[in-house]
């Protein structure tokens, strides 16, 4: 009996070296790192995202609304807008914030007062929200509207008086079939998309709530202010 013992024999496998990084490979550290960039790009993108496809697709197909809406909707063009002193005002100005726009002529009728009151009151309708919605009242001709209406509607805070060209303004919004362009209040999203037309005398009332409806649905990514 041979009490010797026997030689360890050991066999060696080829091992790679560990990369410096903590053992990954420099082409799968590079495709680990773009997709973590992606993940976080889409968890900050999600809410924008979200309130969008609410916006343009399921709300309007799933809640009716009192507006017409716009589909698709038509971009802010370039517009030769001034003040009514004649100070030349960029097109840009008009966008970061939702609009409520009312177009009439210098000479203002009785149903042009009250679309223009009813502008001024739906505002302050929106109680804590009236921060993210602007009137824009366009006027299409280069007469002076009376002073006292000026003063009438300028009683509150969040109104903008501009000229323009009524055929540029009609290259943007159009009224109802058998409408004129001045029988309708239009509302505006912040980039500028004309996206809704109120009814010929609107109740205030059903207006309010597609107003609600649009700003919360765009809540996760309009803020107030410009």
């Amino acid at each position: 009996m041979n009490d010797k013992p026997e030689p360890v024999s050991l066999t060696v496998h080829r091992v790679d070296a560990p990369d410096a990084a903590g053992g990954v490979a420099p082409a799968a550290r590079t495709a680990l790192g773009r997709l973590k960039m992606l993940l976080v790009l889409l968890v900050c993108a999600a809410p924008v995202i979200a309130s969008y496809v609410t916006y343009y697709w399921i709300r309007p197909q799933g809640t009716s609304s009192y507006g017409t809406l716009i589909q698709p909707t038509r971009p802010l063009p370039a517009l030769s807008l001034r003040e009514l002193d004649g100070r030349a005002v960029p097109s840009e100005s008009l966008l970061r914030q939702w609009l409520l726009v009312a177009v009439t002529r210098s000479a203002c009728d009785a149903a042009c007062e009250r679309l223009l009151f009813m502008q001024r009151q739906l505002r302050e309708m929106l109680g804590r929200e009236r921060e993210r919605v602007d009137r824009l009242w366009l006027v299409v001709d280069d007469g002076e509207p009376a002073p006292e209406l000026l003063r009438g509607v300028r009683s509150t805070p969040g109104l903008q008086v501009l000229r323009a060209r009524r055929e540029q303004v009609l290259g943007w919004l159009q009224p109802a079939a058998g409408q004129a362009l001045e029988d309708h209040l239009y509302v505006v999203d912040p980039h500028g998309e004309w996206m809704m037309r109120m009814p010929v005398e609107a109740e205030p009332a059903r207006v309010k709530r597609d107003l609600d409806r649009l700003l919360r649905a765009s809540a996760s990514w309009d803020l107030p202010g410009r």
